[in-house]
């Protein structure tokens, strides 16, 4: 059965690294391309016409002039438009068509998460039946370095497979946030920071446990490097794509990452890399 890759098009200038991205995917995964466009359904029904090929025919010269662009060899591919509301149709169709992957451009509105919630961005992201990838940088920078953050939630495990799966030649990263009980108050007491070490160390197992377990299922096992550092996790995790963007954050779509805040918002209106977000199945 042929893997299909879902692409939404808006045909901006910021969708042209996405448009780039999917198009080596699709290409180094051997899926099919489908290009999307999605259509105000409220237009007249002959403006709707003329529109569609209007759009078809821009999406067709967007897909050569990006592959010239980034000498990008051509992949199986099908161009179609469809009406509707943009979030609601991208899941629709990812569902019937049952896409592998969905990629899209990132958002525009950056510096703005209390404007990221609504767009149709988010919303896929939320509603998504495959993994979701925000593409930002250019199709020519290669997925070297993956981080992603790790707790014990069934949606974290499942970013940690997917990106396993899906780029085995990449270097992971697994970083797991952490907060003890009692820290302000006891943290200078010698007790407490024994208590506190023989924590932090049996934490370090679990997830060793945890990683061993997954790798079982798993062929190929690339190199992995495991951070442990203490504070909110959405704090943690924003101070260290600061500081060290990666190439890719590959993230569960709910967990604790995502517990005491909208981060899926900030990360949208502040990416420092290209983001994937997996659902727990």
């Amino acid at each position: 059965m042929t893997r299909t890759l879902l692409f939404a098009c808006d045909l901006s200038a910021e969708n042209r690294a996405a448009f780039g991205r999917a198009i080596r995917l699709a290409r180094e995964t051997g899926a099919r391309l489908d290009v999307l466009h999605v259509l105000d359904p409220y237009l007249p029904h002959a403006v709707l016409q003329d529109l569609e090929q209007a759009v078809v025919a821009e999406m067709e010269h967007m897909l050569t002039d990006i592959r010239e662009d980034y000498a990008l060899p051509a992949p199986e591919c099908l161009i179609q438009t469809v009406t509707g509301a943009p979030y609601a149709e991208i899941i629709r169709e990812a569902h019937e068509r049952d896409v592998d992957m969905i990629v899209m451009g990132a958002h525009r509105k950056r510096g703005h998460p209390d404007l990221v919630a609504g767009s149709t961005l988010a919303r896929v992201l939320r509603g998504a039946p495959c993994p979701v990838i925000s593409a930002n940088h250019p199709p020519t920078q290669t997925w070297r370095e993956i981080l992603v953050p790790l707790d014990f939630s069934l949606t974290c495990r499942n970013a940690l497979h997917e990106a396993l799966k899906r780029f085995p030649a990449a270097h992971l990263t697994l970083l797991h946030a952490w907060e003890l009980p009692g820290e302000r108050e006891l943290g200078s007491t010698p007790s407490y920071a024994q208590w506190r070490d023989t924590r932090v160390r049996q934490l370090r197992r679990q997830l060793q446990v945890e990683i061993d377990t997954l790798m079982a299922t798993l062929d190929d096992v690339p190199e992995l490097d495991l951070e442990l550092e203490q504070g909110n996790p959405e704090e943690v995790l924003m101070n260290r794509l600061r500081r060290q963007p990666p190439d890719l954050l590959a993230m569960g779509s709910r967990g604790d990452w995502q517990a005491r805040g909208q981060l899926s918002d900030k990360l949208l209106a502040e990416p420092h890399c290209d983001v994937m977000v997996c659902r727990a199945w």
